[in-house]
């Protein structure tokens, strides 16, 4: 089997998931994993299936019929580099302000850390008036990298950006 990864992304209405699931369907491919979601009225997704390999171009062609409902890219898993290094999990909260994913993302590359994944929320602060802003991230954490030097760096920030930061290992 081959793996391919797709990212889509369209303006959001029903049936996105099923027109997409149909055509990976059709072409007897099996959808793996998948990060899908909805914010402001736009759908974007990243999704992972496997497929014989004398079907791969068939696919890419299936995947082109839903232009007009998503866009979607296709690259071979190959392209995709495989993961080194441990996981932990990065915790932030605080009054929403801009700039808090710039510096906290900053100072994460500047560490070599990867985001594998990463959602964010700001909503309104109902004690204490104001916006909250949240954001829970997987990190990758090169096997050479002292997450102590991480957490410094991050702590420092957070204190200037009146946030605060966990780590989870």
């Amino acid at each position: 089997m081959t793996s391919l990864v797709l990212t889509v992304i369209g303006d959001d209405r029903e049936g996105l998931v099923a027109a997409l699931a149909d055509v990976v369907d059709a072409h007897g491919a099996n959808w793996e994993n998948s990060r899908l979601a909805e914010l402001d009225g736009t759908f974007a997704g990243v999704i992972q299936v496997s497929v014989p390999p004398e079907r791969v171009d068939a696919l890419r062609e299936g995947l082109k019929g839903l232009e007009g409902l998503l866009t979607v890219v296709v690259r071979a898993a190959e392209e995709v580099h495989a993961p080194r290094g441990r996981s932990v999990t990065l915790q932030v909260l605080g009054h929403d302000r801009p700039g808090i994913v710039r510096e906290i993302s900053s100072a994460l590359r500047a560490r070599s850390l990867s985001i594998e994944s990463m959602a964010t929320e700001a909503r309104d602060a109902a004690m204490a008036g104001g916006r909250l802003f949240e954001a829970t991230a997987e990190l990758r954490v090169p096997d050479d990298v002292d997450l102590a030097d991480v957490v410094a760096d991050l702590e420092r920030i957070a204190a200037e950006i009146q946030v605060d930061v966990t780590f989870v290992e």
